[in-house]
């Protein structure tokens, strides 16, 4: 493997940054749907929610992702559909994939942290007569501050987790990894070099958060 070589890997790096920032923004969304269907115990949305959570959290993302890119090739009218020109793209496939698992897991800790919030502030916002969404427009900023330690390591493992992503065709860090060990052989250098890679962005997902957390403890003091 020559430097040419390792270099070639930061041309999957846009695509692996890419893919983990929209699966964490439609993820955090839909977590929040799911939250909130938990929290408030809305019939009908409380269980779809637990449904997902579960479905989510109790399989492979592998073959979640394996799932979205070739199950919906199976029906006949999504392929006659508007929906079959987003569902034949990997890149797609695997964000929605990498969305809804990062979402399960998510609203399980949002749901934490939201229950964590000392009951006196749940009081005092009953006490000044606040309804539930007025009350939860309160207690949420307080959540999240007490989330973030433990979101950052969903962070973290969102970014790892685009590396199965190349299962599906798809050219990011991992993708060019297998690209050059099929072309060298060298499957120790190869996959170590996509290693350092990960290493260093993970690494930098780690600063930027304990800055955060920093800022989070200043507000809340």
């Amino acid at each position: 493997m020559t430097l040419d070589h390792f270099w070639l890997l930061f041309n999957g790096l846009s695509t692996t940054l890419e893919i983990t920032f929209f699966s964490l923004l439609f993820g955090s969304m839909i977590a929040a749907l799911l939250t909130l269907a938990m929290i408030n115990k809305i019939p009908g949305l409380n269980l779809l929610s637990r449904t997902i959570i579960l479905v989510f959290t109790g399989t492979p993302l592998l073959i979640q992702i394996f799932l979205v890119y070739s199950g919906p090739s199976q029906f006949e009218w999504i392929k006659d559909s508007f929906l079959w020109d987003y569902l034949r793209q990997a890149k797609i496939c695997a964000i929605i994939a990498l969305s809804f698992n990062t979402a399960a897991y998510s609203s399980l800790l949002f749901k934490g942290a939201i229950e964590s919030v000392p009951r006196g502030e749940w009081d005092a916002c009953k006490a000044l007569g606040m309804n539930r969404w007025q009350t939860l427009a309160v207690i949420v900023p307080h959540a999240i501050r007490r989330v973030l330690p433990s979101y950052s390591n969903e962070v973290i493992l969102v970014l790892k987790g685009t590396s199965l992503a190349s299962s599906i065709t798809i050219m990011d860090v991992m993708g060019y990894a297998n690209q050059i060990n099929g072309q060298t052989y060298d499957a120790l250098m190869a996959f170590s070099a996509a290693g350092i890679i990960y290493l260093g962005m993970n690494g930098i997902l780690v600063l930027i958060f304990k800055q955060l957390e920093k800022k989070a403890l200043a507000f809340q003091s």
